[in-house]
């Protein structure tokens, strides 16, 4: 088991930025991804990153508008959201496992933060 702890959302006006962190001790051993769940929706993912090869994925919905990266020193996966539209709202949860088969599909992984609100309002 691994203590996920999510920071950084928030409110913004669409065409805003949202940096969200995800924390955790030993986090470098672990994929990460970041998910998303709006009211009365599926959690979906958006954005994961591997442990050790570097492999990167996105949502369609995302895509060019997101950056995950990750600070092995600080234990701490980032995900840079910019350009944001209001449908970009809603609980933002980072999850970790230590290997997984398909990045974005949220039944691969045992270990989950607690969320973070994203609301994109004007």
């Amino acid at each position: 088991q691994v203590h996920l702890v999510e920071s950084g959302g928030g409110l913004v006006q669409p065409g805003g930025s949202l940096r969200l962190s995800c924390a955790a001790p030993d986090l470098e051993y672990y994929v990460v991804s970041w998910f998303r769940q709006a009211p009365g929706q599926d959690r979906e993912g958006v954005a994961g990153i591997s442990s050790n090869d570097g492999t990167i994925d996105y949502a369609e919905s995302v895509k060019g508008r997101a950056t995950i990266s990750r600070d092995n020193a600080k234990n701490t996966v980032y995900l840079q959201l910019n350009n944001l539209k209001t449908e970009d709202t809603g609980v933002y949860y980072c999850a970790a496992t230590v290997v997984v088969a398909t990045i974005l599909e949220p039944d691969e992984y045992e270990n989950w933060g607690q969320g973070t609100q994203v609301t994109v309002s004007s």
